[in-house]
C-alpha cells in the first residue's frame, strides 16, 4: 500500500468523509482511516438522530435518498405548552447517510482503509507528519486531520483536545411505529421535529420525537451530566429508564411498538473546544473539537461546515510548490472555524447551562414568550443574541440567576 498521501483523515464520519469528499473534488490525494470493518459500516457508529435541514443538503450535495422524511416544522415542548415554528427540516437515515458519503468519496478517488483503528500520530522534527495504526501501519502525509469524535486519540497526544466528563452529554434513541403523533391536549407532530424540555423525562437535557413517515417516529431522551443533571436527576435510573419511564407515561405511546434493530446510542461533549483546533500540520474536527450544537443537540450540519473549513485550510496550505504546514498557517482553520462553523459558542453554552437548570415551571412561561413574540426571537436566542435573551427574562428570574452564578463561580 502506498504510505504518503497530501492528507490523511482518522475517521470516516460525516466530518471525516466530508473533508475528503472536499479534498478529492481539489484534486488531493487522501487515505481515511477508519476503525470499523467495510462490511459492518456503521454498525457501531450509528448513533445519530439524524435530524437537520435542507440546507446542509443543499451545501454539501446530498442526495434526498438518505433522507426518510421531510418535515414542515419544529416544536418545542414543555410540561404544559408547546410552540411551533414552521421551519422545513430533514430526518436523515443516518447509516445510508454515512454511506453515501464514503461510497461519493471513493468515486472521487478518496482511498479508504477499514479494520484501521488509529492509536497515535507520528511526530518527525516537531511536526505531524503521519499516524501509527492497525497496531504497527503507518502512513505519512503533509497535513493529518483527527475526526475520530470524543476520543480523539491524536488530538489528545498533540495537546489539542480538553474534553471534560463532567460536559458529557449521553442520548439513547428508538424507532417506533403506531405512534399517536396528533394526540389530544398535545402539539399535532405530523410531519414535525419535537424537542421536550421535562426534567421528569430528561433531567438536565431535552427529549424528542421525530416524524420520520406514516405513524412511525424516533423517539429518544438525551442529557448533559452536569449540575442540572444530579438537582433534577433520580440517581437510580438510567438514560434507558427515563426514556421507558416516557414512553410508559406519555399517551402517544400507548400503541405504539418498537422497530426490531432500530436502537441507537451515543456521547458527546457539550463544552468550549478549549485553546488550539490545531497545530502543525494537523487539525481536529466534528466532534473531536467539539462541534455538537450546545443547545438543541444538532451535529450534523455545524460538523460538516468544520470539515469543509478544514478542507479549505488544507487547499491554503498545500497549494504553494512546497507545502506550508507551519501552525501560523494552519491557524487559519481556528480562524474559520470560530467565524463560521460554530459563531458565539460562549454565550450559546452559557444559555444552555442556564436553560437546564430552569425548573419546568419556567419552560411553560418560556414557551407562553415565544408564543406572544415575533418569530424571530428563538431564531435571535439560539443564536446567542443577547438583547433576545433579554426578551424571554423576568424580574423573577432573579434567583435563577443567581444559583447559575453561583454554580458557575464554584461558591
Amino acid at each position: 500500500m502506498r504510505d504518503h498521501f497530501d492528507v490523511v483523515i482518522a475517521g470516516a464520519g460525516p466530518a471525516g468523509a466530508q473533508c475528503a469528499r472536499d479534498l478529492a473534488a481539489r484534486g488531493y490525494e487522501v487515505v481515511v482511516l477508519e476503525t470499523e470493518s467495510e462490511d459492518d459500516f456503521p454498525r457501531q457508529s450509528n448513533k445519530s438522530t439524524g435530524g437537520t435541514f435542507p440546507s446542509m443538503l443543499a451545501s454539501f450535495g446530498i442526495p434526498d435518498d438518505v433522507v426518510m422524511h421531510f418535515t414542515d416544522s419544529v416544536v418545542i415542548e414543555s410540561p404544559n405548552e408547546h410552540y411551533t415554528q414552521h421551519r422545513t427540516g430533514a430526518v436523515l437515515e443516518f447509516a445510508d447517510f454515512k454511506r453515501f458519503l464514503v461510497r461519493d468519496g471513493k468515486e472521487r478517488g478518496v482511498e479508504y482503509r477499514f479494520d484501521s483503528r488509529v492509536s497515535k500520530p507520528i511526530v518527525e522534527d516537531g511536526e505531524v507528519a503521519g499516524v501509527r495504526y492497525a497496531g504497527s501501519e503507518e502512513v505519512y502525509a503533509d497535513m493529518v486531520v483527527d475526526a475520530t469524535g470524543p476520543a480523539a486519540p491524536l488530538a489528545k497526544e498533540l495537546g489539542v483536545s480538553d474534553l471534560e466528563r463532567g460536559n458529557q452529554a449521553i442520548g439513547v434513541e428508538y424507532e417506533f411505529e403506531g405512534v399517536s403523533l396528533d394526540e389530544p391536549e398535545y402539539a399535532d407532530l405530523t410531519d414535525a421535529m419535537m424537542l421536550r424540555l421535562d426534567h421528569q423525562y430528561a433531567p438536565g437535557g431535552y427529549s424528542w420525537i421525530f416524524h420520520t413517515g406514516a405513524d412511525t417516529a424516533k423517539v429518544g431522551v438525551c442529557f448533559i451530566q452536569n449540575e442540572s443533571y444530579r438537582q433534577y436527576a433520580d440517581e437510580e435510573r438510567t438514560v434507558d429508564g427515563y426514556l421507558e419511564h416516557w414512553i410508559d407515561t406519555d399517551p402517544r405511546f400507548a400503541d405504539a411498538e418498537r422497530i426490531a434493530g432500530k436502537q441507537h446510542r451515543g456521547s458527546a461533549h457539550i463544552q468550549p473546544p478549549g485553546g488550539r483546533l490545531s497545530t502543525d500540520g494537523f487539525v481536529a474536527i466534528g466532534d473531536t473539537v467539539p462541534t455538537i450544537d450546545p443547545l438543541w443537540g444538532e451535529g450534523i450540519h455545524v460538523g460538516m461546515r468544520s470539515a469543509r473549513a478544514a478542507a479549505v485550510t488544507a487547499d491554503h496550505c498545500l497549494t504553494p510548490d512546497e507545502p506550508e504546514t507551519d501552525a501560523e498557517n494552519v491557524s487559519l482553520y481556528d480562524d474559520l472555524w470560530h467565524r463560521d462553523v460554530a459563531p458565539n459558542m460562549d454565550s450559546r453554552l452559557l444559555l444552555t447551562r442556564l436553560l437546564y437548570l430552569a425548573p419546568n415551571d419556567r419552560y411553560d412561561r418560556l414557551l407562553r414568550d415565544l408564543n406572544r413574540l415575533d418569530e424571530d426571537t428563538l431564531y435571535r436566542v439560539n443564536s446567542g443574541d443577547k438583547l433576545a435573551i433579554a426578551r424571554v427574562l423576568h424580574l423573577d428570574d432573579l434567583p435563577l440567576l443567581v444559583e447559575f452564578a453561583r454554580q458557575r463561580l464554584g461558591i
